[in-house]
């Protein structure tokens, strides 16, 4: 995950984006009510050609005698464009009879519902008044860049803010949920009748942000406030490494420099250390699965993979 503000030679500033990116698409479909209190000044779209430029992101595979799992790392929100359904990948989605993902969305208003419980204030306090000055006074300058009136975030939950604070300036610059890996293979699994399953439900993902303790929630925000003026370039350095399955830079870009222990155990390790465990489960049933989850839990170190080699299990890269 990435809350360092430290730089690296030719990477630029690190992104808290990072936390984001490990959590599921859902975490960047604010729901309406609360979305509508938050839409940024629009600037000028993401520059993209007409004809999709063609992506090799990274795809590994574990199997056994009987069975076959593909592990497939995703971007939950892309710029048009990103032509990543072809070769290697569509073969294995296609001989695939079960598609893996994070979570599934639950209805909009059941989705909502759980929004307002965990991401909205009840304690009577605004977040503006439960900053230490100074984390007020650069939030309200981090609204106004934004073209946001101060009070903007005043009924949310630090996480929640902080967030919202790493996708608006996204969807102002043409990234978008739909055209996310999610959304555009989940629409694919529909269509060919392909059996889903989650891993995780979309209120135990989103209480992983909820039940963090209040100074690591501000801690974050914080430093989406801090990195906020260089969101839009790392994210495009994210997303380009992405597209060209460089896994080993995807992992300093997403995972490196980790500055809240207990946040990347609760977002990152102790997930990865789940999945693991199914996976190792879902290799004594017969067929063919494809798991796709964000890309920032298959690289670098503590990844699934790594999980799995822990408990003798080899992945083998074929993308």
């Amino acid at each position: 995950m990435i809350f360092s503000s430290k730089t690296r030679p030719g990477m630029g500033a690190k992104t808290p984006w990072g936390i984001a990116a490990t959590a599921s698409f859902f975490l960047f479909a604010a729901p309406p009510a609360l979305a509508q209190t938050a839409t940024p000044a629009v600037s000028a779209p993401v520059s993209e050609t007409a004809v999709p430029v063609p992506a090799r992101p990274a795809m590994w595979k574990i199997a056994d005698k009987d069975t076959t799992i593909y592990l497939f790392g995703t971007i939950h929100i892309l710029p048009q464009n990103a032509a990543w359904f072809q070769g290697p990948v569509q073969q294995a989605f296609e001989s695939a009879d079960l598609l893996v993902t994070e979570t599934m969305l639950d209805s909009p208003a059941t989705l909502e519902k759980v929004f307002v419980d965990r991401g909205m204030r009840h304690d009577g306090k605004t977040l503006r008044d439960s900053l230490p000055p100074l984390e007020r006074t650069n939030l309200e300058k981090g609204l106004s860049n934004l073209g946001l009136p101060a009070e903007t975030f005043d009924a949310f939950q630090p996480w929640y803010a902080g967030l919202l604070l790493s996708l608006l300036p996204l969807k102002a610059a043409g990234y978008d949920q739909a055209n996310g890996v999610e959304t555009q293979i989940e629409a694919k699994a529909a269509s060919s009748g392909i059996a889903r399953h989650p891993l995780e439900t979309a209120d135990y993902q989103i209480g992983l942000f909820a039940d963090l303790p209040e100074k690591s929630q501000q801690r974050y925000l914080a430093e989406v406030l801090e990195q906020l003026p260089t969101l839009r370039e790392d994210i495009a350095k994210v997303v380009e490494a992405w597209k060209l399955g460089r896994a080993d830079e995807l992992a300093k870009l997403l995972n490196e420099d980790e500055s809240d222990e207990l946040m990347r155990k609760a977002l990152i390790t102790n997930r990865n250390r789940s999945w693991a465990k199914w996976l190792k489960t879902r290799l004594s049933q017969p067929g063919v699965v494809f798991v796709a989850v964000g890309a920032g839990h298959l690289a670098g170190k503590g990844s699934v993979q790594d999980q799995l080699a822990k408990a003798g299990i080899r992945s083998v890269r074929v993308q």
